[in-house]
């Protein structure tokens, strides 16, 4: 079952991500581009499925409180799978790892990314990762 559109807006997949170059751009940009993938990604799903909170909200709560922003976009990744009847890959408890600095926010990223690569793929995206 492919997502619902959001008013005026039709369906569109989301971008598959190398998870390894999100993190080594979020390192030399000293965290900045965190943000944007926040966006992203947020976005995306709010495009896809018409639920969620949508990318400007990722972008406000990451700048302002970023440990909520790893459950929210853990919660939101369960929910795709969730309301297709899946097995999510992640669940919104992944969010604890923010609590073990560096290594923790590194497996929560490469783990983010990997289920919404998988998820993208599924459902007939085919770019390959980048940082875009």
């Amino acid at each position: 079952m492919y997502g619902a559109p959001v008013a005026g807006m039709a369906p569109v997949l989301g971008k598959r991500r190398s998870a390894g170059l999100t993190i080594l751009v979020t390192i030399v940009t000293c965290g900045v581009w965190s943000f944007v993938w926040a966006f992203q990604n947020g976005e995306e799903m709010k495009r896809w499925s018409g639920e969620g909170l949508g990318g400007a909200f990722h972008l406000v709560i990451t700048f302002l409180i970023s440990p909520v922003t790893m459950f929210m976009l853990a919660g939101e990744v369960e929910q795709l799978y969730r309301r297709e009847g899946k097995e999510p890959p992640i669940t919104t408890i992944w969010g604890l790892w923010f609590l073990l600095p560096l290594i923790g926010n590194i497996i929560w990223y490469v783990r983010i990314q990997e289920a919404l690569n998988q998820y993208w793929t599924a459902h007939g995206q085919t770019n390959a990762p980048g940082l875009l």
